[in-house]
């Protein structure tokens, strides 16, 4: 019988995609790895592989399609038999892995293969993953299987299962005719059955409780139209998203940059022979990744039934690129050394901006940071990115009138920084405490480095 080959969530807010090209034409024969097609999603253009052996009998959705949802079938297969009697199952929606497209020099700008992953209060908010979370439980008990019977698994759920030790005879399958899929090994504890999954109906979203809304009225002015992208469509949402329904909490201190800057450049004379050169916004990474530590209420993330706090602090960095913004996570930026940081921002700011960023290096931080100092704002308030607990927004340093150490007023470089906090999650005084550490911090920064 014909096998469905289904729309694939390649991402973990992915409703619907761009089915962009095929690569792969009725007839076609087909074996697991062969890349199929080549799919837009909401944070990158990815490639579609193949999980079975067969011959491609029909392209259900035609390249260039928007707006297929997840689960929709897009093509049919005719698998090869089993050895069973039974035709190879269809690979579920989770079975792909998805890789970064190579770049289609015939795309526009619009069509950019890095999404943002941060949302930024002007305009340029994406989606996040969560850190460190399960992956999908199967939905019924480890089956009783007779001895010598043959386990159905797809390719990749038998290489995840060796990876990581795991028992293909006591994991129940949700694909196919009982066909054991990535899912399903994920969800399996070592040597043991997957979790039998929650039956209860999910609550409708938010976007299926509200009203479509109204098409804008356009003046009769000379203008051009733009089609959005899936990244365009995700940074409105997303954007729409936080500011509905994540209650944001304010919080500005003024900070003396010089120890830092005279620190900064003592350490730069030391590192030149290295090939380092540290930026402020290093120092700033650094700075707010302990602080975090010593404020662990703010190093969290807000769940409908349950507060998840983080044991390390790894920052999203947002980075301008021309096609919009996108943050490059410094994992475990609480211990690394300055150098360290200096160096991976770097590189991940130069392959964001040539759209080579892998998925897992702009998705999961725990907190975020968006310095705009460089373009002269003095002061601002970024939008928090869900599902993070807080955005730190950085200003401009400039000199100012400050009042010394001694009392006497003399000049000082001196920048604003904001903090935003899901006031669901962090408390006013926790979120106090957060910025008094990072300004402790900034303003003697060789504590940073103890």
């Amino acid at each position: 019988m014909p096998i469905e080959i289904k729309m694939p969530a390649l991402s973990p807010t992915m409703e619907e995609g761009t089915l962009a090209k095929w690569l792969v034409k009725e007839g076609d024969e087909v074996k697991a790895g062969d890349i199929m097609a080549e799919i837009e999603t909401d944070k990158a253009t990815m490639e579609f592989e193949a999980v079975d052996e067969g011959r491609i009998t029909k392209i259900a959705v035609a390249e260039g399609t928007d707006g297929v949802k997840v689960g929709t079938v897009i093509a049919l297969l005719e698998g090869e038999d089993d050895g069973s009697g039974e035709s190879t199952p269809a690979p579920a929606a989770k079975e792909s892995e998805p890789r970064p497209s190579p770049e289609d020099p015939n795309k526009t700008g619009s069509e950019a293969k890095a999404a943002p992953e941060d949302v930024e209060d002007h305009g340029k908010p994406a989606d996040s993953q969560v850190a460190g979370s399960a992956a999908p439980a199967s939905g019924t008990p480890a089956p009783q299987r007779a001895a010598g019977e043959r386990v159905k698994a797809s390719p990749l759920a038998r290489r995840i299962a060796a990876e990581r030790n795991v028992d293909l005879a006591s994991v129940s399958g949700t694909g196919p005719n009982g066909r054991i899929v990535r899912a399903d090994v994920e969800g399996a504890k070592t040597g043991a059955a997957a979790p039998v999954a929650s039956t209860a109906a999910p609550a409708p979203t938010a976007e299926a409780a509200a009203p479509a809304p109204r098409p804008a009225t356009i003046p009769d002015v000379p203008h051009e139209l733009t089609k959005l992208s899936n990244m365009r469509k995700t940074i409105a949402r997303r954007l729409t998203e936080s500011k509905q329904q994540v209650p944001h909490i304010y919080l500005t201190v003024d900070v003396e940059l010089d120890k830092l800057l005279k620190l900064r450049g003592e350490l730069n004379a030391g590192l030149e022979a290295r090939g380092v050169k540290l930026s402020v916004n290093d120092l700033l990474i650094k700075a707010l990744a302990v602080a975090l530590i010593q404020v662990p209420k703010c190093n969290v993330m807000f769940t409908p039934d349950q507060l998840v706090s983080f044991g390390r602090a790894d920052i999203s960095v947002a980075v301008s690129t021309p096609e919009g913004l996108i943050t490059p996570v410094i994992t475990e930026a609480d211990t690394a050394s300055l150098s360290s940081i200096s160096t991976r921002m770097k590189d991940l700011a130069a392959r964001a901006r040539d759209k080579k960023l892998k998925p897992e290096e702009f998705t999961g931080g725990t907190a975020s940071i968006s310095n705009m100092g460089m373009f002269g704002i003095k002061q601002f308030e970024a939008v928090i990115n869900p599902p993070q607990g807080m955005i730190l927004a950085i200003g401009a340093g400039e000199k100012r009138p400050w009042v010394l150490k001694d009392g006497t007023l003399g000049v000082a470089s001196v920048m604003s920084a904001t903090g935003s906090f899901d006031h669901r999650a962090i408390d006013g005084a926790d979120g106090a405490q957060l910025m008094q550490a990072f300004k402790q911090l900034v303003e003697n920064p060789l504590a940073m480095l103890a």
